[in-house]
Parts: structure tokens; C-alpha cells; sequence
């Protein structure tokens, strides 16, 4: 068989096989590899069963004597074997002409591949492990680079073919008969290809696993450097492009809490626009937000929250740089929001998160406004605590704080007494009144008994 392009000089060319990059060669001596690829590249590579490469048991010797000769002969021709096998991947194969294919590349990868496999037709007991290598490292190559798996099964069983067809034309220019006896053979030689074909199969999906592992990781470490205020401002705009998201656009921080908080999410990575992490205590969400702010994903969040789930949001920041800071605004949120779950905004809680900010101080104050009202018998307490919320959540209203409590306002006005007198404080007093809000709310938020 001519060769289809110029045969290349052979001193030119080092040994080596089919379509795989240095870079996922086995490690230098010293330099560790990762326990992953390891593990991929030692077990992963070992076949099902026996190579399918002819030894002679239950075979007719005689054929496989002449695949053994007519095997040698091809290696001694192997540069100019070489041009035609990555002329014909390169002319019958698209993917191969791509940009990011190199030929020179090309050529070295299908001469190193040919010299294992060819190898292997003469010696299967000693050089099939190395062939197996080759080939997963052809495979994993392929998949970093985003060559199309069909494309890479296609080049194998090309090169295959191009092997068969080599040792049928040298026997048959030999010896017709020798030509003949290869038909015994051609049974291992076909099961040796597709045993490749499986390998390298294999490889390139243990690495597009490994790659998508990797890329997660590295958006999970960057949304957390965001979350956690770490991130360098060099590094800004790589993560702005990683996530998808403008470097100096206007976000929102929502903190989940509940144990189905899980709902809400599809798992790490972005849903639904937002770009989600998540911790042991509770997830966060970093999310774009127009310039009316973070109402909209208040809404959206309201809509998919079930029972027993709690949402704090926090007001909009500028810019990605600014994503920590609303961080710890939504988790003040989060603890302002009521236990048995709800989506808070911080702008509308702000009394209930300048509570939790600082319990001791309102500790001290619900001691100082509520501590008469404490001591009482729990059922008179409770009474007395419903009546100054409703009156203060109606807007000091008597008669409407009646409506809701199911009272007559007069009813209303005695409770409102009794708590000045126990109290020695003033309703009347815009700064006692204010005093007695904080102190009813951090009574809720702090469950001060």
C-alpha cells in the first residue's frame, strides 16, 4: 500500500501511538499523581476478560505464526504506516481538522498507538498492559480537549481497519496463502480493536466526570470566597465570568434555613438564576436584582417555600466585591424571620434584627419595659403581651385592637392601664412607646421566659 502523504524522516520522529498529549503521561519519577487519575489509569484500564490478542490456544498455530511475521514486517515500516493512518483520520474524520488539532501533534500520537498495537499483534504477554495505558491516555486526552466521543471511537476502529488491510497487502505480497491463513486471525484482531475502542471509552468518561467534579469545585470555592468576603479583587473578574454574572451589577443575598430548604434549589451551580451555596447551618443564594430591588426575589422565593422553611434576605449591594457584606445582612435577616418559616426582607424587620444583633442588649431591654408583666401568672402575662402588641400593630387604635382580640375597646383601655401601673411607664410617651416595641419584639425573638 503507498502511503497517502510524504513519509516523514524517521529520526524525526520518536516512538509513540494514536491521539493523546503529553500532559497525561504517567507522572515524573517523584511527582505524585492524583489519587483519582490513579485509580482510573491502574484499575479502570485492566479488561473484562483476556486481551483478544492471538496466543495460540485453540487457534491454528500456523496463522498465528504468519499474523506474528506479517506483524514484524509492518513495524519495520511503521513512519510510512504512520502517514497513512493520520492522512486517513484527518481526511474521513471532521473533528480531527479542527483548529485545535495539531498534525505534527497528530502524527506522533498515531505512531506511538501504532507501535503499542502492532507490538502487542507480535508480543500480547508483554506489551498489552502498556498498550492499555496508551490508550486511556489517548481517551482522557480527547476529553479534555472536547473532542466529540464519537469522533474518538471513529479514529480507533479507523486506524483499526487501516492495520488490518496493512497485514493482509504485506502477507498477500509474500505468500497468497500466508494471506489466507490471516482469515483465522481476524476474529483477535478485530476483538483487539473493540476491546481499545471500550478502553478508551472509558477514559474519556472517567475524565469528563473528573473535569465537571473540578469545575464545580472550583464555582463552589468562588461562590464561597464571595459569600465569606475572601475573594481578591484581581480575582473579580474571573468569577464574574465563571458565574455567569457582571462584576458590577446590583445583587441580593437570600439565607435558607429548614430542613426542606433543599426545595428551593436544584443543587450546586446556578437555578434559576440564582447561584446557590451551601453550608451546614443553612444555604445562600447570591441573586441579580433590578433597581427596585430585592422585592422580586422576595416574591419568587414566597411562591416555592414550603413548611418549616425560613428565607432572610438582604437589601441589594453594588457589585460582586460587596456580596459579604450582604451575606451577613441576610443572615440578621434570617434570624428576624419567624420560626415557623417565612421569606423575611431585612428592610422590613429591621426592629427584629437590631434585636438578634444584640440580645444582651435586648435582654436588658425587655427587663427593663416588660420585667413587671414577667412575673405574672403565666395566663394573666400572656394576656397583657397580646393586648400591647395588637394595640401597637393597630396603629394605638383601642377599637380596632378590640376588633381583632374579640373585646370592647374599654376592655382594651383597662389592659393599657394595668401596664402602666405595674410598670410606672407612660403610653403617652412616644420614647417609652417605642421602648415597649423593641422590648415586645425581642421578647418574641428571644424567647425571654
Amino acid at each position: 500500500m503507498q502511503p497517502l502523504v510524504r513519509t516523514r524522516e524517521r529520526a524525526t520522529r520518536p516512538p509513540a501511538l494514536a491521539t493523546a498529549a503529553e500532559r497525561s503521561a504517567p507522572p515524573a519519577p517523584g511527582r505524585a499523581e492524583p489519587a483519582r487519575r490513579r485509580a482510573g489509569t491502574m484499575t479502570r484500564t485492566q479488561p473484562v476478560s483476556p486481551a483478544a490478542l492471538p496466543a495460540g490456544t485453540g487457534r491454528n498455530a500456523e496463522s498465528v505464526a504468519v499474523l506474528r511475521r506479517t506483524a514484524r514486517l509492518l513495524m519495520h515500516r511503521l513512519p510510512q504506516f504512520t502517514d497513512q493512518v493520520a492522512e486517513l483520520i484527518n481526511h474521513q474524520e471532521p473533528a480531527y481538522r479542527s483548529p485545535a488539532m495539531d498534525s505534527d501533534m497528530l502524527w506522533h500520537e498515531v505512531h506511538r498507538s501504532l507501535r503499542h498495537s502492532v507490538g502487542c499483534l507480535i508480543n500480547p504477554q508483554e506489551l498489552s498492559d502498556a498498550a492499555r495505558r496508551c490508550t486511556w491516555r489517548i481517551g482522557a486526552d480527547r476529553a479534555r480537549q472536547g473532542l466529540p466521543l464519537d469522533a474518538l471511537l471513529h479514529a480507533f476502529r479507523l486506524g483499526g481497519g487501516a492495520v488490518w488491510r496493512e497485514l493482509l497487502d504485506i502477507a498477500a505480497q509474500r505468500d497468497p496463502e500466508s494471506m489466507r491463513l490471516l482469515v483465522h486471525v481476524a476474529g483477535d484482531v478485530w476483538n483487539f480493536v473493540d476491546e481499545h475502542c471500550s478502553i478508551a471509552a472509558e477514559a474519556y468518561r472517567a475524565t469528563e466526570r473528573e473535569m465537571s467534579w473540578r469545575r464545580e469545585n472550583r464555582l463552589r470555592l468562588m461562590t464561597e470566597a464571595l459569600l465569606e468576603g475572601t475573594a481578591r479583587v484581581s480575582d473579580l473578574p474571573d468569577i464574574a465570568a465563571a458565574l455567569d454574572m457582571p462584576e458590577r451589577g446590583r445583587y441580593a443575598v437570600a439565607a435558607v434555613a429548614g430542613p426542606r430548604r433543599a426545595a428551593l434549589h436544584g443543587g450546586p451551580g446556578q437555578s434559576a438564576g440564582l447561584v446557590w451555596h451551601r453550608t451546614e447551618t443553612a444555604d445562600f443564594a447570591i441573586a441579580p436584582v433590578a433597581e427596585g430591588g430585592p422585592g422580586k426575589l422576595a416574591e419568587e422565593l414566597r411562591a416555592r417555600t414550603g413548611p418549616g422553611v425560613r428565607v432572610g434576605i438582604s437589601p441589594a449591594v453594588d457589585g460582586l466585591a460587596a456580596v459579604g457584606e450582604a451575606r451577613q445582612l441576610a443572615e440578621k435577616a434570617l434570624a428576624a424571620c419567624p420560626a415557623d418559616g417565612r421569606v423575611a426582607l431585612l428592610e422590613e424587620h429591621l426592629a427584629a434584627a437590631l434585636v438578634v444583633s444584640s440580645p444582651e442588649l435586648g435582654s436588658v431591654l425587655t427587663d427593663r419595659v416588660l420585667g413587671p408583666l414577667l412575673k405574672l401568672e403565666p395566663m394573666d402575662r400572656d394576656l397583657l403581651l397580646e393586648t400591647l402588641t395588637a394595640w401597637l400593630e393597630c396603629d394605638a387604635s383601642a377599637q380596632r385592637a378590640g376588633e381583632r382580640l374579640s373585646c370592647h375597646r374599654n376592655t382594651v383601655l383597662n389592659r393599657l392601664r394595668r401596664y402602666e401601673r405595674l410598670t410606672g411607664r407612660s403610653l403617652a410617651s412616644p420614647r417609652e412607646t417605642a421602648e415597649l416595641s423593641l422590648a415586645l419584639t425581642a421578647h418574641r425573638m428571644l424567647r425571654t421566659p
